[in-house]
């Protein structure tokens, strides 16, 4: 009778042990890394913003999805948009919560999130409203078209997802990428005139003007965006197109719906552009072209390298020696 007495109360406390010791792991995995010292800061909409938990992230926007997979933070992702589509595994491993501007708050709010990151423009306003007053803190991150806006974004979305010596290790790749870049434009004699091209629905061209993000990645690219009269993207007619006399159209690529040189330059828009003569037409993927995110220095040098084909060998450091950064 003793014995037995002994044998059950030495598996009780094994099994009390046992339950501590799981109870315990599970409690430190989940908090390891993601319930770190709270992270206050101001974000795009100047509102101060206070993180505790990065464990459970809804990521809306193509550049915070890349950001937050090159510093090694996929795990922590939770849901995303439609428009985080690279790494291209993302589409496949995350569930999707829809447009970034047009976004159900039931939607997004169904993935139980600790922390929303969510790209300056999401929406609709009403949407943003209701998720700022959910709960989890809603971070929006700045969306400026620039080298230095692309390491701001690097450096917000570190911080708060709790990988700010990985954040830094990328923002100086993107700085040593960037400054090639410079270099690279340096060797450019005469700049060519480009026009970006939206859509070509319709009777009419959907175009971009100065402030856009295609504007900025025709200069980075050395080039000159060939509309100048207005800022934004807006429809023009086929006068406007002939006068700005472009060199090449650029464009985004659209699956297996992108337009050919041959259906481009057909249009009368083009027929008599200098870009017509060399069927100077060139499509890239619209996040790797416009999404303003770890490469978008490369975008340019492959813009570059279709306006000026001597450049075309040019690499960049990131390339020739990749950066591990994540942690």
């Amino acid at each position: 009778m003793k014995k037995n007495f002994v044998d059950i109360l030495m598996r009780a406390t094994m099994r009390r042990s046992f339950c501590a010791a799981l109870t315990c792991a599970t409690w430190l995995s989940l908090q390891v890394g993601a319930k770190s010292a709270p992270v206050e800061m101001k974000d795009a909409s100047g509102r101060i913003v206070v993180v505790k938990d990065a464990s459970r992230i809804v990521s809306i926007g193509g550049a915070i999805t890349e950001i937050l997979y090159a510093l090694g933070r996929s795990d922590r992702i939770v849901a995303v948009d439609t428009t985080s589509i690279y790494p291209p595994q993302v589409m496949g491993d995350k569930p999707n919560v829809g447009y970034m501007r047009q976004l159900s708050p039931e939607g997004v709010l169904s993935t139980r999130p600790t922390l929303l990151l969510a790209i300056d423009g999401a929406g609709p306003k009403e949407a943003i409203a209701v998720l700022e007053a959910a709960g989890a803190p809603l971070v929006t991150v700045p969306d400026r078209f620039d080298a230095n806006g692309i390491i701001e974004k690097i450096r917000i979305v570190a911080d708060v997802a709790g990988a700010r010596t990985a954040g830094e290790c990328l923002a100086a790749s993107i700085k040593s990428d960037f400054a090639a870049l410079d270099e690279l434009r340096g060797k450019i004699e005469k700049p060519a005139k480009v026009i970006f091209v939206l859509s070509m629905a319709g009777d009419r061209l959907m175009v971009a003007g100065h402030g856009t993000a295609a504007d900025s990645i025709i200069r980075l690219a050395g080039g000159i965006n060939a509309i100048t009269s207005f800022e934004g993207y807006k429809a023009i007619n086929d006068e406007a197109v002939i006068n700005a006399a472009p060199d090449a159209v650029l464009m985004m690529q659209r699956g297996q719906h992108a337009a050919s040189a041959d259906e481009v330059f057909e249009k009368p828009a083009f027929k008599m552009t200098p870009a017509a003569g060399r069927k100077a037409l060139m499509s890239l993927d619209g996040l790797y072209l416009l999404g303003f995110g770890p490469r978008t220095a490369a975008a340019a040098r492959d813009v570059a390298a279709g306006l000026y084909p001597r450049l075309a060998t040019s690499k960049l450091p990131s390339e020739a020696h990749p950066a591990e950064c994540r942690e």
